[in-house]
């Protein structure tokens, strides 16, 4: 639609109606509304350019009397204040700094190719210094990092997250956190009180089970989890492949999948597991998938579709990435390696 033929029509119409209440002449002026205003802009041009319409003193009043049938005019939007304008505007520079950093480096030999290179890496490059130490922003987005890293193995998942997703808690032979991240073989298997809950509440012999665990990272699975576990659930009923019931498993490792598919035999185990935090991002996910795992399962027989969050993959095409997956791992009946080399 032309812009210019849009606003002739709006001033035409405005001018019109002015026109006619200037002949009813038996409302009084109400000088409020003459300070009400209708402002133009020029759409022909990149420029900011305006131009101000107000209606003349003898437009009637918002308030009228009963049964004369005037036009009531009310009064148009109020102009955004400065300060929310300022406030938009830092948002959005913020925005943009998040997704391009600028750089540290003061006078760089070839200022162009660093800002494409810091563009395409979220590593921390380009950062300058002073002297012989990072500058202030950067140490303190480091100490911030590491922190949020140091969170995420240490804390725990929020129960209000497996009641909306009704997941039942079960451990693994390790209690202590400490315990958990000193010696991985014991998060590898389940304690004995797990291995009698998850006979008697779960399904055995599914097509597809899916478990949930911390891992080494609480914050991935508070993130990223409900939108990974309902899409992955929304793709295998398309598909309309069985499902048995699943589970979280706290302070697990991955191989912890092995103990679960001894006990319920499922044809496709799928862990959804926080990956090791990093100082780029702590709350990324893992979804490991396997075809039969048991006991004395070889790590080539497992794969895993990682990097799982919002500024890698999204959550909801992992998800449902994940049921073309399994479909693929039961029509071939393998995974890992072994799966690559029948595709071949």
């Amino acid at each position: 639609m032309n812009p210019e033929l849009i606003e002739k029509v709006t001033k035409l119409i405005v001018e019109k109606l002015q026109s006619q209440n200037s002949l009813e002449g038996n409302t009084k002026v109400n000088r409020a509304s003459h300070d009400s205003a209708v402002t133009f802009w020029d759409h022909t041009t990149s420029s900011k350019q305006e131009s101000t319409f107000r209606p003349a003193p003898n437009v009637p009043s918002v308030k009228t009397e009963e049964g004369q049938g005037l036009i009531e005019f009310q009064r148009y939007a109020e102009p955004r204040p400065l300060e929310k304008i300022e406030s938009a505007g830092k948002k959005e520079e913020q925005r943009m700094e998040a997704i391009y950093p600028s750089s540290g480096v003061e006078n760089p030999f070839n200022p162009e190719e660093l800002t494409e290179l810091i563009s395409k890496t979220p590593a921390r490059i380009g950062v300058g210094r002073a002297g012989l130490r990072p500058k202030t922003d950067t140490w303190l987005k480091f100490r911030f990092d590491h922190a949020a890293a140091v969170d995420a193995v240490y804390g725990n998942v929020n129960e209000e997250l497996l009641k909306r997703l009704d997941l039942f808690k079960v451990s693994t032979m390790v209690n202590d956190k400490e315990v958990y991240i000193r010696r991985p073989d014991l998060g590898r298997k389940l304690s004995d009180e797990a291995k009698k809950t998850i006979s008697e509440k779960c399904r055995k012999a599914p097509t597809v089970q899916i478990i949930v665990s911390d891992g080494l990272s609480s914050s991935a699975v508070e993130e990223n989890c409900e939108d990974v576990y309902l899409s992955l659930q929304q793709s295998l009923i398309s598909l309309g492949l069985d499902t048995g019931t699943p589970f979280y498993i706290e302070k697990g490792r991955v191989a912890v999948m092995d103990d679960v598919g001894e006990l319920l035999q499922p044809k496709v185990v799928v862990l959804l597991i926080g990956e090791r935090p990093g100082l780029v991002s702590a709350e990324s996910l893992s979804a490991y998938l396997c075809f039969k795992p048991r006991k004395g399962t070889i790590e080539a027989d497992r794969m895993v579709i990682s990097n799982i969050h919002k500024g890698g993959i999204p959550p909801v095409e992992a998800g449902a990435y994940l049921g073309t997956v399994i479909q693929k791992i039961l029509k071939y009946e393998a995974s890992g390696v072994s799966l690559v080399q029948k595709e071949t």
